[in-house]
């Protein structure tokens, strides 16, 4: 049966978002309806309730009112009494007045004074529900905001809570209820957090210490074998400056850990303000042997004043030198670098440009996650360990800012740096 199946989906589809209303029954802009919380819905079944149950209250009363007016009081007829009788004179009296009253009221449509009461009682009771409904609305309305506030608190307290601030606790005080016991698992949440979080930026600590050691001992072996009298043998020598090589490059790859790890933890150490352009000039300087070897043509472009921002400086200084070092590693011999930074909408930016071979969009956007290489045959280069460009992602989140990666259709990548402007720096400071 495929025919309920389209209709099932929009069913549910339906369930998941709001009502909308037409356009020609659309509410005026002053007018801003509650949205769905635990509050409205709570203060809606109070109000339901309420009126159910009252309305259930004037239906038995009514009920009643009725069964009571329909009842008379029965009078013996004259054929009890013997005629001709004083008893059964006063009877027939009697009879006849209850006929001619019986008759009046079926002319007058019924009994006129117990009808009049009995509607007035109906109106009142259905005004007096009308107005206990809007007061036990406004009443649940109150009583569910008191009954969520601590709820509320908890939601104050868990959005304030972040890595930087992770010994906070909710400590939510009152009877050990339900609240009170899910506060307490959250706060116990956090101090597991904030032990394990401890954990981490320990190691980051001391990992440096720790791991460089024996890299350093491997070295310091390096050079007392070759550091003898007697000349070596040539295939000693080939592996030893292979071991040497590798040694560097595990060396490398170990800092670029230690940066990684402390740019996602939001260790930024030497706080500073310093201009874009100060950093990237001094980038260049660190590749210049790079860019000259390989014939590279590099272009700068800075806004007058330059563009400042806020941070760790030496992380600052290692996102820009990435980038710079990515640009003159995956490019071509004679190629070009492009660098341009200024201010635009409160974010500072930095754009490094470089040429090379047309790279695909969607390889491009994965560079940014650790230990992601495009191939050798694509940029005619195999160095690198792919963390570069996941530490300048890392970096520029710790910083507040983004990273934007694109392919050139000409050929060779755009890396776009923004970062949170600092406003009002003289224009003759330096960091």
């Amino acid at each position: 049966m495929a025919g309920p199946k389209p209709l099932i989906r929009a069913t549910a589809r339906a369930k998941g978002k709001r009502m909308r209303l037409p356009g020609w029954v659309r509410l005026p802009a002053w007018i801003r309806l509650p949205g769905r919380t635990v509050r409205v819905r709570l203060t809606a079944l109070y109000g339901i309730l309420f009126v159910m149950s009252g309305a259930l209250l004037l239906a038995i009363a009514s009920g009643v009112a009725v069964v009571r007016s329909s009842v008379s009081v029965a009078v013996p007829g004259p054929a009890t009494a013997v005629p001709g009788t004083a008893l059964g004179r006063a009877q027939a009296r009697i009879h006849q007045l209850q006929t001619q009253v019986q008759g009046l009221q079926s002319q007058l449509g019924g009994q006129p004074g117990q009808g009049r009461l009995s509607r007035d009682l109906l109106i009142a009771s259905l005004f007096a529900l009308a107005v206990m409904t809007v007061v036990s609305v406004a009443l649940g309305w109150l009583v569910a905001g008191r009954a969520l506030r601590p709820v509320r608190e908890m939601t104050a307290a868990a959005q304030r809570i972040s890595e930087d601030n992770l010994d906070e606790r909710l400590a939510v005080q009152g009877p050990k209820d339900e609240l009170k016991e899910l506060g307490d698992t959250i706060d116990g949440l956090l101090e597991r957090l904030e032990i394990a979080f401890k954990a981490q930026r320990r190691f980051v600590a001391n990992a440096s210490h720790e791991l460089r050691t024996p890299l350093t001992t491997m070295r310091a072996a390096l050079d007392v074998a070759l550091a003898k009298p007697e000349p070596a043998p040539p295939q000693t020598m080939a592996l030893a400056a292979r071991l040497r090589t590798e040694l560097d490059r595990i060396d490398r790859l170990l800092e670029a850990f230690l940066v990684l790890a402390r740019a996602q933890h939001r260790s930024l150490p030497g706080q500073a303000v310093l201009p874009l352009d100060y950093v990237t000039a001094n980038a260049l300087i660190g590749q210049a042997a790079a860019i000259s070897a390989r014939k590279l043509t590099v272009q700068e472009v800075s806004e007058p004043g330059g563009a400042w921002v806020a941070g760790s400086q030496a992380l600052i200084s290692r996102m820009v030198e990435n980038v710079i070092d990515n640009a003159v590693c995956h490019n071509t011999d004679g190629g070009w670098i492009r660098i341009t930074s200024g201010t635009a909408d409160g974010r500072a930016s930095v754009v490094v440009e470089n040429g090379g071979p047309v790279l695909e969009h969607d390889q491009v956007r994965e560079l940014s996650q650790p230990f992601r290489r495009i191939g050798a045959d694509r940029t005619g280069s195999d160095s690198g360990s792919g963390l570069g460009l996941s530490i300048v992602a890392a970096i520029a989140e710790a910083h507040g800012g983004s990273l934007d990666l694109q392919a050139r259709p000409e050929g060779g990548l755009r890396v776009s740096i923004q970062l949170p402007a600092v406003a009002g720096v003289p224009a003759g400071a330096r960091a």
